[in-house]
């Protein structure tokens, strides 16, 4: 038996109205409008962005100063964010930071 927790109505910051049953206060309509149109983070779920974000983390450079392991340790990244995170670092040439590199 699968059992699904119960969604509980919430209010953004800027009022507007979603269901979580998570504690996860991202709102879907505040996401859908701060979403960026070109770069990395478009490419990204919004869990993903606004985790990146949230840890300082907004541009291939910063990026690249972490190991794919660090970046699995953030909530909100998942596996599903690992390929396209290293395929965009490798159109710019670069890498994630490699396991015991300072």
């Amino acid at each position: 038996m699968i059992v699904k927790a119960e969604k509980r109505l919430r209010f953004c910051e800027k009022g507007h109205r979603f269901y979580k049953s998570t504690d996860c206060p991202s709102c879907p309509t505040c996401d859908k409008e701060n979403k960026p149109t070109n770069g990395f983070l478009s490419k990204l779920s919004s869990p993903a962005r606004n985790a990146l974000v949230h840890e300082g983390i907004d541009t291939l450079h910063e990026l690249s100063k972490y190991t794919e392991k660090d970046l699995l340790k953030i909530h909100g990244i998942g596996p599903a964010s690992i390929p396209m995170m290293r395929a965009s670092l490798e159109e710019e040439g670069l890498s994630f930071k490699r396991e015991g590199e300072n």
